[in-house]
């Protein structure tokens, strides 16, 4: 795959995980998870901008100069402070729509960080420092929906630990 081709691939994944969390903003009443929802939307419209950017960059003069890409996504060990005031403040509704979005932003986060992945390990230099990112801020985003989606569910789970256990 050329670096032109990957990029113009990565813009299609990130359009894809945009549209669904905006689909799921609209659908969501709770203020909280609208929050959320329109965080990540946002946060995948600004990796759309630069991968275009980037693309109009190759295209122009053959090389891919790699700036900072920033994301306004809090780290998950901040997430994970902040989840005991958020405990308090969640309704017990029945949020089922909520949790079937989550999940299945999960899969395309997943299916997405497993993309930039492989071109980390199959671009030249300058694009796989470039794609490196982009694998960091999504697995970011990887940890977020499956601390929502944790958090929702009441599974016991958060970030993967096992916050309480039923057994004596």
């Amino acid at each position: 795959m050329t670096p032109e081709e990957a990029i113009q691939t990565a813009i299609q994944y990130e359009n894809r995980i945009r549209d669904l969390y905006a689909q799921a903003l609209e659908g969501t009443p709770d203020p909280a998870g609208r929050r959320v929802f329109g965080a990540l939307a946002a946060d995948e419209q600004r990796h759309i901008d630069y991968l275009e950017h980037k693309l109009r960059q190759w295209r122009e003069q053959g090389r891919i100069d790699v700036e900072r890409l920033d994301s306004p996504m809090p780290a998950p060990e901040a997430i994970a402070r902040s989840m005991g005031t958020l405990e308090t403040r969640m309704s017990r509704e029945d949020r089922s729509d909520e949790k079937r979005m989550l999940a299945k932003a999960l899969q395309v986060e997943v299916e997405t960080s497993r993309f930039y992945e492989r071109l980390v390990a199959e671009m030249p230099a300058g694009a796989r420092d470039m794609f490196a990112r982009f694998m960091e801020i999504e697995n970011g985003h990887i940890a977020v929906v499956q601390a929502e989606l944790d958090h929702l569910s009441h599974n016991g789970y958060w970030f993967d630990f096992q916050e309480f256990d039923m057994e004596y």
